[in-house]
């Protein structure tokens, strides 16, 4: 097992195929990985990642293309596993670079995309495939294999070259009673492993739970449950593409005489788009506006919205906090029906906290069987490991304590331990004759969007922002002599959020003086400004253990 080295990789060796992992290898989002083989490269999944509390401001975090400049014209496809956002988020951004190349998936995960290209005024060119087609990109052999996931028509891609196989399974599980009857293609695994795979690339998510999950189906009972015994409205908190949860949801609340509405732009486009292309079925006259179930018996009201996760511009947020026109009311049901994601646990207690404060009863995984995962859990891995037998494993999809747990899981089915390849964002694997080995890393930072603009935001105006709300801000306004860079009159403080006594002001004075006479150059402009503030903010760091974010302007006399 071998990390990252921080090293540019070599030129490609003839006949050898190069795996970049851009994206969702440390962290659960970001994914995109890009193949490149005789000069051509193939994307497979290029998704988000969801801010957290330390990115004030930021819309997504997208994986860093840089590594593709200058090479757009080379790409043959982007292949695209399942509709959810952290596989297919950011391909609006992607398509800006190049909007014809050829987009590959299933019917339902195009049908997301379109809508979201929309958004964005791109039109792309969408091909449409099915588990058991085998299509030829460019020197790419690409199989689409069927994998159940939480989101109908999950693909795994098989991917051959005369440099090896490649099997990446995307998101997948192996319920053996999916609500669609459409189950993992594991004779499809084992035909490939028969074949030889070379590189097996497994969804991680799960690698630390033991066992097997349960089945979508076995959620039915805690279910029926809730709609049974609610004396007043249900409110269903989903993901918008959970297709399955959600006709879970429908179903019973048709059994019990309820009335559904969906609440939230990205659950109604979603819904739309699955019950239009015939993936959700919702009887007759079942469907209506949130609107007129406002007025109807609570006892028949179910509201199935978006924002389990806790985010705060979500329908469900909004509820707990008062801010949206569904108000709850003592004894509505609340039923959180997902899981809870790795960084976002603080917003999800938060948010299961207010719900309750506006007297609703919580229903959520904690204290109910509403959820399963959707991620393969470690003994579908190692069932997965015996039926394909790869030569190298590198997992993906997951934090690297994921990664590392799926790849120790490899080990212990026999593959060599030094071909258990545990990487993170960024690091190139080269494969050839059967073997797979780290050649270096490229880069792959953090790329944020803030209203759909990508890099609008740095780590370093992130830090600023961060600063500002916990040490407030600070404006010295000094009037100098340009000739003599003597201070013509007392510096005057401007400090928001951050309190300055009359000691502080003089001690920041002294440093203020100080740094003008330590200038070698131009006593005043832009570099004289920068001087000062870093030396007030040492001094304030270390004397008042508070960081606050100056802003120095320097005026001439």
């Amino acid at each position: 097992m071998r990390r990252t080295p921080r090293q540019t990789p070599p030129a490609l060796a003839n006949g050898a195929m190069r795996i970049v992992a851009l994206g969702g290898l440390g962290e659960i989002g970001r994914n995109m990985t890009v193949f490149e083989f005789g000069g051509k490269l193939l994307i497979v999944d290029c998704g988000v990642l969801f801010p957290e509390e330390n990115h004030p401001g930021v819309d997504v975090i997208l994986p860093d293309f840089s590594y593709l400049k200058d090479r757009w014209q080379d790409v043959v496809a982007l292949v695209l596993t399942h509709g959810h956002e952290d596989h297919i988020g950011g391909v609006p951004y992607l398509l800006k670079h190049r909007t014809d190349i050829p987009v590959i998936s299933a019917k339902l995960t195009l049908a997301f995309l379109k809508t979201k290209l929309e958004e964005h005024r791109i039109k792309a060119k969408m091909i449409q495939v099915k588990e058991g087609d085998r299509r030829k990109l460019g020197p790419f052999d690409v199989e689409f294999l069927a994998v159940n996931h939480s989101i109908p028509d999950g693909l795994a891609v098989a991917i051959r070259t005369p440099a090896g196989l490649v099997l990446e399974t995307g998101d997948f599980k192996m319920d053996q009673f999916p609500l669609d009857k459409r189950i993992t293609d594991l004779a499809g695994f084992a035909r490939l492993g028969e074949e030889g795979v070379d590189l097996f690339m497994p969804d991680s998510t799960n690698a630390e739970v033991p066992g097997f999950l349960a089945a979508e189906a076995d959620l039915i009972p805690a279910i029926d449950g809730v709609m049974r015994t609610a004396p007043r409205r249900v409110v269903v908190s989903s993901f918008a593409s959970h297709v399955h949860r959600i006709q879970q949801i429908i179903d019973s609340a048709q059994k019990y005489n309820r009335k559904i509405a969906f609440v939230g732009r990205s659950m109604v486009r979603n819904m739309t788009t699955a019950r239009e292309l015939g993936y959700l079925k919702i009887p007759r006259g079942m469907l209506v506006d949130a609107k007129e179930l406002e007025k109807m018996d609570p006892k028949k009201a179910v509201l199935i919205c978006t924002g389990s996760q806790g985010e705060p511009m979500a329908a469900l947020a909004r509820m707990a906090s008062g801010d949206h026109q569904i108000n709850l009311t003592e004894g509505d049901t609340v039923l959180l029906a997902s899981s809870l994601v790795p960084g976002n646990e603080s917003s999800i207690y938060r948010l299961i906290n207010d719900l309750t404060k506006q007297g609703a009863n919580v229903i959520h995984k904690g204290n109910a069987k509403v959820h399963v995962s959707g991620h393969a859990s470690a003994g579908e891995l190692v069932y997965c490991y015996n039926l394909v037998r790869p030569r190298n494993v590198m997992p993906v999809h997951g934090e690297y304590r994921h990664l590392k747990a799926n790849a120790e899981l490899a080990i212990r089915t026999g593959v060599d331990p030094k071909n258990a390849l545990i990487v993170e964002d960024g690091t190139t694997i080269d494969l050839k004759d059967g073997i797979a080995r780290i050649s270096g890393s490229v880069p792959a930072a953090y790329v944020y969007v803030e209203n759909m603009v990508p890099g609008a935001a740095t780590e370093e105006s992130l830090q600023d922002r961060l600063r500002l709300a916990e040490d407030g801000a600070v404006t010295v306004l000094l009037i100098v002599n340009p000739d003599t860079g003597k201070i013509e009159e007392d510096p005057e403080y401007f400090a928001v959020g951050f309190n300055l006594t009359e000691k502080d002001i003089e001690k920041a004075t002294v440093i203020v003086e100080k740094t003008i006479a330590g200038l070698r150059g131009e006593k005043t402009g832009q570099a004289a400004e920068k001087a000062i503030a870093a030396g007030l903010l040492r001094w304030s760091d270390r004397s008042l253990r508070r960081k606050p974010v100056y802003t120095v302007i320097i005026v001439e006399a």
